[in-house]
């Protein structure tokens, strides 16, 4: 891990003109005048004809009835939302990106992993994600620590970080085994080990857990990472767990649920990819775990064979659930994160919940809100700029700012399109 990320900086350091060249591309105004017909602020208000005023890559003010006037700084739209937030965008480098030699990894950050010239932060940005968390690959069972940045900006994550170790990674179900096996006697490579089963899994889980908790007054049980799973376990930071099937929900809620019962903490669970979650929703009110919808699969099934209900969102809005939506970095256009908010509407959930599960909710979910999420004043300006009433599938995104920083610009030929 540590040679391939050797690789990326030398290679980053390759390419400074071109660093220079997108820096100097973008338009860094301090000033912007941003006009729209409706002006969604994610905190339940709508408020029409308004001007945001933008400066040194904060809002500075709402005004009601302004106009944008017809300066360099002037922008227009139909609609003004916040910049959207995707707490599963899946953007990695692979196997660089997770910790091989060992399963429960803590430790670990993602944030000396990542590649900041992958086109995919481009992508993210122009279709209107303006903040996302970046996790370690779901390989291990515990895999580390996420980080919560900017899809644009300077090419340094310490420039776009939002929030640093912003949450506790980890994955329940088959993936964090599926590459072990067993070793028949001698080993014959590093994978010759537990888990090689979801119990496995499990047990992994719950060693470690335990562990921590017992290195409080044993310090012989403590392990590399175990202040991080004790700082989970105090509620000091979240604790993001990937489970797609209704199983794999029930592992992590009923582990929850033990951990409380024991005396040993009171972690604060989120649940990533939670396709079934719709079938057991009264266990997800009963735990107060949070959720993290996957893409909505078209057939109805996920890649990872998950069952996932068109009115799933719907469902756990009306149950009081907290949920955001996810487009796990979706390539193409028509299935990102915007797309996903108008398919949970045509499954029954309202604008303004929508609305909020890509933008507040997950914000509010690892602790960003105060930043990001809405457009208020002292926020940061992560805006997005609308060509219609968002999520319709009539209107698309026209314009872009992050911190101020316009990436796609409403008045080009390029803004008046599709975001590519």
């Amino acid at each position: 891990m540590r040679a391939t990320i050797q690789i990326r900086v030398a290679l980053a350091l390759s390419l400074s003109p071109l660093t220079t060249f997108a820096q100097e591309h973008a338009q860094t105004s301090d000033d912007w005048n941003v006009f729209a017909d409706q002006v969604f602020t994610s905190d339940g208000e709508e408020i029409k004809n308004a001007l945001v005023r933008v400066h040194d890559g904060k809002i500075t003010a709402i005004v009601p009835g302004g106009s944008a006037g017809s300066s360099d700084t002037s922008l227009r739209a139909a609609a003004l939302t916040a910049g959207m937030i995707d707490l599963s965008a899946r953007i990695d480098m692979g196997f660089s990106s997770v910790e091989q030699g060992r399963e429960i990894s803590p430790d670990v950050r993602v944030a000396d992993a990542l590649d900041l010239f992958d086109e995919e932060w481009t992508r993210e940005a122009k279709s209107g994600v303006t903040t996302v968390l970046a996790n370690p690959l779901d390989d291990d069972v515990i895999g580390g620590l996420g980080i919560a940045l900017k899809t644009a900006g300077p090419n340094s994550v310490e420039a776009r970080t939002v929030k640093a170790d912003a949450v506790l990674r980890g994955a329940i179900g088959t993936q964090p085994s599926r590459r072990n096996h067993p070793a028949f006697g001698s080993p014959s490579d590093i994978y010759s080990r537990r888990p090689t089963t979801r119990m496995g899994v499990e047990w992994e889980w719950r060693k470690a857990m335990y562990d921590a908790a017992a290195s409080r007054s044993d310090k012989s049980r403590a392990y590399p990472g175990s202040d991080k799973v004790l700082l989970a376990l105090d509620d000091k930071l979240p604790l993001c767990i990937q489970t797609w099937s209704t199983q794999d929900i029930r592992t992590a809620i009923f582990l929850k649920e033990e951990i409380e019962r024991e005396k040993l903490g009171t972690p604060r669970l989120i649940l990533d990819a939670a396709a079934e979650a719709w079938k057991e929703p009264q266990l997800l009110v009963r735990s107060k775990a949070m959720v993290v919808l996957p893409p909505f699969p078209m057939q109805g099934r996920t890649g990872e064979g998950s069952f996932m209900a068109w009115d799933t969102a719907q469902l756990l809005h009306n149950l009081n659930v907290p949920i955001a939506l996810s487009a796990h970095g979706a390539g193409a256009a028509e299935t990102r994160l915007d797309r996903q908010a108008g398919m949970a509407m045509r499954g029954g959930l309202p604008f303004e919940a929508a609305l909020a599960a890509v933008t507040i909710a997950p914000a509010r979910m690892i602790g960003i809100d105060s930043r990001v999420g809405s457009i208020a004043v002292g926020k940061d300006a992560d805006l997005v700029l609308w060509s219609g009433k968002p999520f319709e599938f009539t209107s698309r995104v026209v314009g872009v700012l992050v911190d101020g920083r316009l990436v796609l610009d409403p008045r080009s030929a390029q803004g008046s399109g599709e975001a590519k």
